[in-house]
């Protein structure tokens, strides 16, 4: 079976072969450590071997769960912030049609996202539509108290009991949560929600492959078995007894800290997929959140091409030299599309004619590595067969595994996120929580 490639061959020029391959000894330690859970965060290792410890039953429990929402609403209201949503999201928006929500008819439920953030015109037009399409609510949060997602379902929960009575709402509600505590735990065992574990040991933004992902994706129609067996077969690819050479996830770190330490301190996901905007939305979380941290870390951030090459493209071409860039390159579309011609030819594009719109895009992708190249600007290519969701499985483990690698390199906890607490302290003492009197008053002070 086609499987994920790396290249690296594009940095080179930058830093030698040698250099990276230097790299062998400490990073197959590194990879080591995770798979062996003896690293720094090692509390937060589960993810490592979660694709392959999946049981059966647990898959079909999620798709039992997920069959019976999809018989009975039209919508889903996915509630969750951080990895809670961004892995699901990242998943749905690859695989779906661009225009699924334009669609006439529609197969399975569409899925939709509430708690990542706290746009009140946001959550109003939620409500309008909601207003008109019976739904039920995946309620995703460890704890149950971050705010965001908390105070969303505190108003879906409403919305739903209203519209529908207590008794229906509670067979439209699922809880993705802890095991034994939090306050979602304890107001799922109130009020009888179906509820799914979030296991003790996987971390937000590493938890794609628990209910917390596999959830929404189900029920939204999509292969979860295909999903977790991508991932099973990067978590083979990438394993400690992978030599150096032959395993992608420790080639990639390797070159990112190589990158990192000649002053690359910026690195740009790209594609030339619109569908996957929200992979590279979910991967600049888990890079930035893990990284960025004791004042160090790769600043994480994205483009999709063609259409930044009018945008960001001229400063990547020619501004600051601290980037470098990593293409997820799709190898095969699912359709076929040519460029018709054109008798009047007012365009001068008529030589494009009977080419595939697939293959115009690829030229561009290959003319703008080069030319990034040529910049300044060092380049590393992943490729995947094509856009579903063995190799969407593949891609996020992948860039996993070599999240873990980067920071452990790095000499910083993956696993941690101090800096998160910073903006809920001030946020809670502008709101005057209780308990936060002292801070109130400091805060208010400042203002």
């Amino acid at each position: 079976m086609e499987t994920l490639k790396l290249n690296i061959e594009k940095i080179y020029s930058f830093v030698p072969k040698e250099t990276i391959y230097g790299y062998k000894k400490d990073v197959e330690a590194y990879n080591a450590a995770l798979d062996d859970k003896t690293g720094k965060g090692n509390d937060f290792l589960g993810w490592v071997n979660l694709p392959s410890s999946i049981s059966e039953k647990e898959l079909t429990d999620i798709e039992s769960v997920a069959n019976v929402l999809k018989n009975q609403v039209e919508i889903v209201v996915v509630v969750g912030i951080g990895g809670s949503y961004l892995g699901a999201k990242s998943v749905l928006e690859a695989l779906s049609n661009s225009f699924q929500a334009l669609k006439s008819k529609q197969k399975n439920p569409l899925v939709v996202f509430a708690g990542q953030n706290i746009s009140e015109d946001y959550l109003h037009e939620l409500l309008e539509i909601l207003n008109e399409k019976t739904y039920g609510v995946i309620v995703i949060s460890k704890s149950g108290t971050t705010t965001e997602p908390a105070v969303a379902f505190r108003l879906l929960k409403a919305h739903l009991e209203a519209k529908v009575g207590k008794a229906k709402a509670k067979e439209l509600i699922v809880a993705v949560t802890d095991a034994k505590r939090g306050a979602l735990r304890t107001l799922a065992t109130q009020e009888g929600y179906k509820t799914f574990v979030i296991p003790d040991d996987v971390g937000g933004r590493f938890s794609v492959l628990t209910p917390v992902g596999l959830l929404p994706i189900a029920a939204a129609g999509f292969n979860i078995r295909q999903f977790v067996a991508g991932a099973v077969s990067m978590e083979k690819a990438t394993a400690k007894n992978v030599a150096f050479e032959n395993n992608p996830a420790a080639i990639y770190g390797a070159a990112r800290n190589a990158m990192y330490k000649i002053g690359k301190q910026t690195e740009i996901l790209a594609s030339y997929n619109p569908k996957l905007v929200y992979i590279a939305e979910w991967w600049k979380q888990l890079y930035g959140e893990s990284e960025g941290k004791e004042n160090k870390g790769i600043f994480p951030a994205s483009v999709t091409f063609t259409a930044d090459l009018h945008s960001m493209g001229q400063y990547i071409q020619e501004g600051l030299r601290n980037i470098f860039e990593t293409v997820v390159s799709v190898q095969n579309t699912d359709y076929k599309v040519t460029i018709p011609n054109d008798p009047d030819n007012l365009d001068t594009l008529n030589f494009l004619s009977g080419k595939n719109f697939d293959h115009v895009n690829k030229m561009a992708e290959l003319g703008t590595m080069l030319a990034h190249v040529d910049g300044n600007v060092p380049n590393i290519r992943i490729e995947i067969p094509r856009i579903n969701e063995y190799h969407l499985g593949e891609l996020l483990y992948f860039f996993e595994k070599a999240c873990g690698i980067s920071c452990y390199a790095l000499g910083v906890n993956p696993f941690d996120q101090p800096g998160v607490e910073a903006y809920k302290k001030n946020m809670f003492a502008l709101l005057d929580k209780p308990g936060f009197e002292e801070e109130t008053k400091k805060i208010k002070a400042r203002l």
